[in-house]
């Protein structure tokens, strides 16, 4: 508990101070020799990677796993300009072949079975349906190889922006991320704003807390720390190295005191994980590449509520996903918030609207109260079979597709009281 308040105090710090901090990664990273841009946009950073992508006369790109270059389709910019992306992530290289967006934040595939995952390679790696994953993951890592050794450009996310040394810092598992920023001999990282942070020691606190709220390790199996460009005798590395800072709606949501605290999240997924909405639906429903719980915080706040108003109602507000929060987002009271700005928008639909409004009337009035409860039995009685409810007609027929109501008692709590007072 004091490691995820440590964590939630480094990551408060560094909003409260971003200009500060971001003025300072980028000098350190202009010292290394590496090159810094500032997006405003997804469409400005698009442009910017794509003016590097051909003033190098690059014409095939690998990419490790990055949520922020999903969130800017930065793969169709570049592709829509002639230029091959591979998506090196395995869980990601599954995705791209058949041409689906990830259905979580860490895993990408999570929701495909190993069965499907050796249909997807027979069909377009044109090898055996092989039914073991050791098998699979080697077919995989052929595939690449020649990919990485081809590449003009890697393209990768940032787990963390050291501001004191200029260190971008990338997390992985799978050893992609390593080679994609090693081999090609321009290295494009792309970060939030939000992902700047003080010091190395601030570092090594929330590197313990994203790898436990991930993927339960003390610590990943990869963590690269770039400091700009190959110099002089280094056998590894890229000769050019262009950090993109990309804003995209992240300085209107620090300029928002209620909205703000959503800046922290470090992506570890641990509330996808524990919510019950999640695992009903997993992640496409949401709409964004953003899902579960800070998903549906953070897609309203980038897009505007106007564009994503129903995804703050896509929770049961049981909490679980505040209490596992790494940096201790208080992701209920968040969602809570953006429910009462999109009501106070329009959002809410006119039944929905009229239906409250009933309900507060009734629940305003004791005789109200009881004559609604007495109607609502006596129409349940009429569906009633077997001593359940087990089907209603529109429009809460949602609400009997995957449960039965019991069936209505013959009295009333408030009836029964009165005979035993």
């Amino acid at each position: 508990e004091a490691l995820r308040e440590r964590a939630r105090q480094i990551k408060a710090h560094a909003l409260a101070h971003l200009p500060y901090y971001l003025e300072q990664l980028e000098a350190e990273v202009r010292a290394t020799g590496g090159h810094v841009h500032w997006a405003r946009d997804g469409a400005e950073a698009c442009g910017i990677i794509l003016d590097i992508a051909r003033r190098h006369g690059v014409r095939t790109v690998v990419k490790s796993k990055s949520m922020t270059t999903e969130e800017i389709e930065l793969n169709h910019v570049l592709e829509h300009d002639g230029i091959q992306v591979t998506e090196t992530d395995l869980g990601e290289f599954i995705l791209q072949l058949i041409g689906e967006k990830p259905g979580h934040i860490l895993g990408p595939a999570i929701h495909k079975t190993k069965e499907q995952v050796a249909e997807v390679f027979s069909q377009h790696l044109g090898i055996p349906r092989y039914d073991q994953p050791e098998q699979l993951t080697m077919a995989a890592r052929t595939a690449l190889r020649h990919r990485f050794l081809q590449a003009g450009m890697g393209i990768s996310g940032v787990n963390f922006g050291v501001a004191e040394t200029g260190t971008i810092v990338v997390v992985e598992n799978e050893g992609n991320a390593r080679l994609t920023t090693s081999l090609p001999k321009v290295h494009v990282a792309v970060m939030g704003m939000e992902k700047v942070i003080p010091t190395m020691a601030d570092l090594i606190t929330l590197m313990r807390v994203l790898a436990r709220s991930a993927t339960g390790q003390t610590m990943p199996v990869y963590a690269s720390l770039i400091n700009g460009p190959r110099r002089a005798g280094e056998a590894d590395g890229p000769d050019e190295f262009h950090l993109v800072i990309l804003d995209n709606g992240r300085t209107r949501i620090l300029a928002d005191p209620e909205m703000r605290e959503s800046l922290q999240c470090i992506r570890c997924g641990a509330c996808l994980n524990v919510c019950p909405v999640y695992q009903r639906t997993a992640g496409h429903p949401y709409g964004s590449v953003y899902s579960g719980p800070i998903g549906a915080v953070i897609t309203p706040l980038y897009l505007g509520i106007d564009r994503a108003a129903q995804l703050p109602f896509a929770s049961s507000l049981c909490g679980a996903c505040g209490e596992v929060c790494p940096v201790k987002i208080d992701i209920p009271r968040l969602l809570v918030t953006l429910r009462a700005r999109a009501v106070a928008a329009g959002h809410a639909p006119a039944a929905e609207r009229w239906s409250f409004r009933l309900w507060q009337w009734a629940m305003e009035r004791s005789g109200g109260y009881a004559l609604g409860g007495r109607l609502m039995r006596r129409a349940l009685r009429l569906f009633e079979r077997d001593g359940k409810v087990s089907s209603l007609p529109f429009p809460f027929s949602q609400w009997t597709q995957s449960r039965d109501f019991p069936a209505p008692p013959a009295k009333s709590f408030r009836e029964r009281w009165r005979e035993v007072r």
